[in-house]
């Protein structure tokens, strides 16, 4: 397996727990610490064919940025001449959006506390100039122990990349949850955007 002597050592692959655009993610364990990890890995070739090699650079630049408990942690990143490898907090509980699928709406006292998680999460991230841009109950995680985190930083901005109106002009995120200043075309404030993607989750 390509990648065999970066992972060797220090990573041991397991089952695959998903998969994505650009790759899957993968059940791992450090060797060296014993923590289980969500590996992701991603496909150098088809990120380059999708013209998408900038927004991983980002995604992995503003995962350094943002260490808070209710956002997913970037152990470490590695690559090969074909592949790159995040070492990801493996976060047990799955998707909130598979748990409302499951169940229905939480009740009044559990959505509080997700939703003081989530909007703890946010605010730090807006604090460091990131936007997320693309918040729905699958890019919220749930661990063990019933807290939420949020996940996948792959559609994120940072502020620097406002244009001289000091706004955003990059449509993107799933269309139930984005803000109708952003399909509107004429350029939006990031944090305003993620703070209606907050309320839509919270009413969902």
């Amino acid at each position: 397996m390509e990648g065999k002597g970066v992972l060797e050592g220090r990573y041991e692959m397991g089952r695959v727990l998903g998969h994505g655009n650009f790759g899957r993610v993968h059940a791992a364990r450090d060797v060296r610490t014993g923590r289980a990890v969500a590996m992701k890995v991603v496909s150098k070739d088809k990120v380059e064919r999708a013209g998408m090699a900038e927004q991983i650079k980002r995604e992995i630049a503003v995962m350094k940025m943002v260490s808070h408990p209710s956002v997913v942690e970037l152990h470490e990143v590695m690559a090969t001449r074909t592949k790159v490898y995040l070492a990801l907090e493996l976060v047990r509980g799955g998707e909130l959006f598979d748990r409302i699928a499951r169940h229905g709406r939480v009740g009044e006292g559990v959505a509080r506390r997700y939703f003081r998680q989530l909007v703890s999460a946010v605010d730090f991230c807006h604090g460091r100039g990131v936007y997320h841009r693309d918040l729905k109950p699958e890019n919220l995680l749930l661990d063990e122990a019933g807290n939420l985190k949020v996940a996948d930083f792959g559609l994120s901005a940072l502020a620097c990349h406002a244009r001289p109106d000091g706004l955003l002009h990059t449509a993107c995120g799933t269309p139930a949850y984005v803000a109708p200043e952003v399909l509107a075309g004429n350029g939006y404030d990031g944090a305003k955007a993620d703070l209606w993607s907050c309320g839509v989750i919270l009413y969902v």
